[in-house]
């Protein structure tokens, strides 16, 4: 959630910057190393990090909790009324939607203790940890995806199978440069981070264009396409499209990733109060994105709730 700079000159004067929500663990902050070689001779204050380090772990652990017992009542749901699901909130697509949000949820304990205590299992499971986190990201987008432009997953049959294999494939295929663009690195304790390499990488730049391609150009692209084949409105019914929370979440993040690679790069001239209020902002956008493991199951709860009393009352 934003961005911190560990306590080491070299990071600063080579302008390599940590994602924290990237890392979920720099448990230390110096202000006196966050100054910026700068624009006006004043040195950039960021207050960030400590803000970072005291909201972080509980923000993790509640999240984790709700987003525990939204997928579980979800499960439940689908196992006790299997033929209530009906396309395109399909039990088949909200069953694997569901994984995909546990999978996201089950990472957050351990990252919520690497922002506490730093983090203590090693370079490899730093990299799996990453992997898995993009992999639970990369697979619910291209369910949704597919969920909006194709009636495959009304039925649980060879095609769906064959295309539930190729999504989830796909997705950790796409992952795995956001696994390669990340490491440990040691300090004041050890870190994990994503970006264990330059910002101007070839794997942290096809990682940056993954995701900005799956949190910006895909829902852009989805909704265009929805507007204009008239067969694809057909599920935009109320309530059957909260599927759709999910890109809702995380676009300001995409938004802000963009705008975060331009400061970076400077392709976009930095200052002071830049750097101080955009680190804010990038981290409260991520945040946001995290809930989408507890406020996407219950929407998708909610919605076939809604259904059903509208079917005994006719409205919701």
């Amino acid at each position: 959630m934003g961005n911190c700079i560990p306590a080491t000159p070299s990071v600063l004067e080579s302008n390599s910057f940590m994602d924290l929500m990237d890392i979920m663990g720099t448990p230390f902050y110096e202000e006196s190393s966050t100054t910026f070689p700068d624009y006006d001779a004043a040195p950039c204050r960021n207050q960030y990090c400590p803000f970072f380090q005291r909201v972080a772990p509980a923000f993790l652990a509640v999240t984790c909790a709700a987003a525990a017992l939204g997928t579980g009542a979800l499960l439940v749901a689908l196992a006790k009324r299997p033929h209530a699901w009906g396309w395109p909130q399909s039990r088949v697509l909200v069953a694997q939607l569901a994984v995909g949000a546990g999978l996201f949820a089950a990472l957050l304990p351990l990252l919520a203790v690497g922002v506490r205590w730093g983090w203590r299992l090693g370079t490899g499971l730093c990299r799996v940890t990453h992997l898995l986190w993009h992999w639970s990201l990369f697979a619910q987008g291209l369910l949704v995806g597919s969920g909006c432009c194709s009636t495959a997953w009304c039925r649980w049959d060879p095609r769906s199978r064959r295309l539930a294999v190729a999504v989830w494939a796909g997705a950790l295929l796409l992952a795995t440069p956001a696994a390669l663009a990340s490491g440990t690195v040691a300090d004041l304790e050890t870190i994990c981070i994503r970006r264990s390499v330059d910002i101007l990488s070839p794997v942290y730049l096809l990682h940056l264009v993954l995701c900005l391609c799956f949190f910006l150009l895909l829902p852009v692209v989805l909704l265009a396409a929805t507007l204009v084949m008239p067969r694809l409105r057909v599920g935009w019914k109320p309530g059957v499209s909260v599927s759709w929370l999910f890109f809702g979440l995380w676009v300001p993040y995409g938004v802000g990733l963009a705008v975060d690679f331009l400061l970076r790069a400077q392709l976009l001239q930095p200052t002071c109060s830049t750097f101080e209020r955009f680190d804010y902002v990038l981290g409260l956008s991520e945040g946001l994105g995290v809930l989408h493991c507890c406020l996407g199951p219950a929407a998708l709860l909610t919605a076939r709730l809604c259904r059903r009393r509208a079917g005994a009352s006719s409205s919701c």
